[in-house]
C-alpha cells in the first residue's frame, strides 16, 4: 500500500475564467499560476465564483477563488510570490456539524426547537447529529398542506393565519427563489450546503455567489430534506404554536417546559427560531420575561422591470448575455449630506411579486421566482434602513417597529381596494409626485390599482427612494424609466426586534438555556446566514457545561 505524503491546499483569489471556458481549462491555468504541473495537484475545486459585470476590456467573465491541493512540502517561486502578494492563502478549513467530545449524558437531554424555516431546521439536525432527539415545533403545516392554503387565499379564499408565505414547513424562504448567498464566510457553511446539495439543490450552489434554489426546486427539497432530519432523530410536530414558558426562578431563569397549543413539553434546552413574522409570539414570550429590544430593520417597495431591460443594462447586447441567461442586480446608494442611504434587496430574475402577509387586513409585498427565471418580469425591494428614532411616533419600546410596520401595512392594504391588491405608481411619476394614468402591468398575483406610493410612504423613505431611483438609472438604463413600476409595501425585509443574548454563548440575557437564533431573534438576514445562526446556536449549547 502506497503512503501518500500530506497535503495542504492553497486558495488562489480573484482569478478569471471565461465565461464559456470549462472547469479543466481553469485548473490547468490555475496549476501554471502557482507554478506546478496538473499532475501535481492532488485535488481542485472552485470555492467562489463570481459574474465581473464591469465589461471590462469588452467582455464579460466570472472572478473566482479556486483552491488546490498539494503536497505539504510543494514550495514554487511563483507560489512564493502570490503569497507574498495576499493572491495565494492557506484554504479555510471547513467547520463540521458533528462535534468532538460531546458528552454522553448530554445526549439524553430533552431538545426543543420552535421553527422550521434554515434557523430551526439546521439547529435541529446539528443536535440530532451529535445524538440528541429534539423537537421541532411549527405553527404552520408541512409543504402539502401549506401549498393548498395559499392556493385558495390566491383564488380569492380567506387568509389562513397559519399558513401563508410567512409560516408553515421551511418559513418564509420556501416561497422565495431561494437565495443562499451571504456577506460572511463561515466554516459550518460548506457543510450546511453539502446538505442541501445531498437533498437536491445544484451542485454549482457550493461556489456560486450569487446562489439560488429556486422556488420549484425548493419544493422538491424540503421533503427530502424533512426526512433527512427524521432519519437522524429529529420529531416533528406540526401546527404546533408555542403559547408559553414554564420557568424555574433563580438569578437566571431556567426553562424546564414549553405550553404548546397540543400540551406541554418538557424541555432541557430550547432554541428559538421563529422568525421575523412571529409578532404574536414575540408578545408572549415578552410576557413571559424574554428579553426584547428594537433595532434597525429595512422600509420601502418592491419595483419591477422587464427583465428584457435588466439584462440588457447589466450585460449588454453582445452575445455573451445569451451564456448568462436572465441578469440580477445589487444596486446601492449610500447615504450622504444629501439624504440617507437606499439598496436593492432580494432580487429575483425572472419572477414575481407575491403577497406576503400572515394578518388580515394588511399588505406586504416580496418577491420569488423558480429555479428557470422564466417570468417576463424582474422584481426586486428597494428599501432604506430605518432606526428606532424614525418610527417612535408609532409607540415605545421594544414593538414600536412593528407598530410602524402595521400601520404603513394597513395604509397600503387600504389605498389598494382592501382586497388585497396593490397601489403602484411608475417610477417617473412617484419621482414627481403624481398618480399614473393608463393600465399598469406587473406580475403581482392580486393585481395592483393606481395609488400615490410617494404620498403613501413615510416622508424619509420617501427621499431616501427617490434619491437612490436616479442613481440606479445611471448604473442600468431604464431602471427610473417608464417601465419601471413601485408596488408597496416590502415591510419585511427584516425584522424590528432584537432578543438580546450572550455574544459567545448565544444564551438569552437572564436565561441559562434559551437559544435564541435567526432572523426572529434578530441576528440573520436571509437564508444561509439564518441557517448558520441555527447550526451556531446547537452547537454553543452542546458546547456548554450547563
Amino acid at each position: 500500500m502506497i503512503e501518500l505524503a500530506p497535503t495542504r491546499t492553497w486558495r488562489l483569489r480573484d482569478f478569471e475564467q471565461g465565461l464559456s471556458e470549462p472547469e479543466e481549462s481553469l485548473r490547468d491555468r490555475a496549476a501554471a499560476a502557482v507554478g506546478v504541473g496538473v499532475d501535481d495537484l492532488r485535488g481542485f475545486r472552485i470555492a467562489r465564483r463570481a459574474l465581473d459585470a464591469r465589461r471590462r476590456r469588452g467582455r464579460l467573465c466570472f472572478i473566482c477563488h479556486v483552491d488546490l491541493v498539494l503536497d505539504v512540502h510543494c514550495r514554487t517561486a511563483a507560489l512564493a510570490v502570490l503569497e507574498r502578494s495576499g493572491r495565494v492563502a492557506a484554504a479555510p478549513v471547513p467547520g463540521r456539524l458533528v462535534l468532538e467530545g460531546v458528552a454522553v449524558e448530554r445526549r439524553s437531554r430533552r431538545a426543543v426547537v420552535v421553527g422550521s424555516g434554515p434557523a430551526g431546521t439546521f439547529a435541529a439536525l446539528v443536535l440530532a447529529l451529535n445524538g440528541l432527539r429534539p423537537i421541532l415545533i411549527e405553527r404552520g403545516a408541512q409543504l402539502e398542506k401549506r401549498t393548498r392554503s395559499l392556493v385558495r387565499f390566491r383564488r380569492g379564499g380567506s387568509l389562513d393565519p397559519e399558513n401563508n408565505l410567512l409560516f408553515g414547513e421551511g418559513g418564509a424562504g420556501t416561497y422565495s427563489d431561494g437565495k443562499l448567498y451571504t456577506r460572511v464566510e463561515d466554516a459550518l457553511e460548506v457543510p450546511l450546503l453539502e446538505e442541501l446539495v445531498a437533498c437536491g439543490a445544484p451542485p454549482e450552489i457550493l461556489f456560486d455567489s450569487r446562489a439560488h434554489i429556486g422556488t420549484d426546486r425548493l419544493h422538491r427539497l424540503l421533503p427530502r430534506l424533512r426526512a433527512r432530519l427524521e432519519q437522524a432523530g429529529v420529531a416533528f410536530s406540526w401546527d404546533t404554536r408555542l403559547e408559553g414558558l414554564i420557568t424555574d426562578e433563580g438569578p437566571t431563569r431556567t426553562l424546564r417546559a414549553v405550553r404548546t397549543s397540543r400540551g406541554e413539553l418538557p424541555c432541557d434546552v430550547l432554541v428559538l427560531a421563529i422568525g421575523h413574522s412571529a409578532r404574536d409570539t414575540w408578545t408572549r414570550l415578552a410576557a413571559e420575561g424574554v428579553p426584547f429590544l428594537a433595532k434597525p430593520f429595512q422600509f420601502g417597495v418592491r419595483v419591477e422591470h422587464p427583465q428584457a431591460l435588466v439584462t440588457r443594462g447589466r450585460y449588454g447586447d453582445g452575445p455573451e448575455a445569451a451564456l448568462l441567461g436572465p441578469a440580477s442586480y445589487n444596486l446601492v446608494c449610500r447615504g450622504g449630506v444629501d439624504g440617507p442611504e437606499a439598496h436593492s434587496f432580494c432580487m429575483c430574475p425572472g419572477g414575481r411579486v407575491v403577497a406576503s402577509v400572515s394578518e388580515e387586513g394588511m399588505l406586504c409585498t416580496n418577491g420569488m421566482s423558480n429555479s428557470t427565471h422564466s417570468s417576463r418580469w424582474a422584481n426586486a425591494a428597494v428599501v432604506t434602513t430605518l432606526v428606532p428614532n424614525d418610527y417612535a411616533p408609532h409607540g415605545a419600546g421594544p414593538f414600536a417597529g412593528v407598530a410602524f410596520q402595521r400601520h404603513y401595512e394597513r395604509e397600503f392594504f387600504d389605498a389598494g381596494g382592501a382586497n388585497y391588491a396593490a397601489p403602484a405608481q411608475r417610477v417617473p411619476d412617484f419621482l414627481a409626485g403624481r398618480r399614473s394614468a393608463g393600465e399598469l402591468l406587473t406580475s403581482y398575483t392580486f393585481g395592483v390599482v393606481p395609488g400615490r406610493i410617494d404620498a403613501l410612504l413615510p416622508e424619509r423613505v420617501r427621499d431616501a427612494l427617490r434619491r437612490a431611483l436616479g442613481r440606479f438609472d445611471r448604473q442600468i438604463p431604464g431602471f427610473a424609466g417608464q417601465e419601471g413600476i413601485l408596488v408597496g409595501v416590502e415591510s419585511r425585509s427584516s425584522g424590528p426586534v432584537r432578543i438580546p443574548r450572550d455574544r459567545d454563548t448565544f444564551v438569552a440575557e437572564g436565561w441559562c438555556n434559551l437559544y435564541p437564533a435567526g432572523e426572529g431573534a434578530g441576528y440573520a438576514g436571509g437564508i444561509m446566514s439564518a441557517a448558520l445562526d441555527g447550526a451556531h446556536c446547537a452547537q454553543a449549547w452542546l458546547r456548554s457545561e450547563s
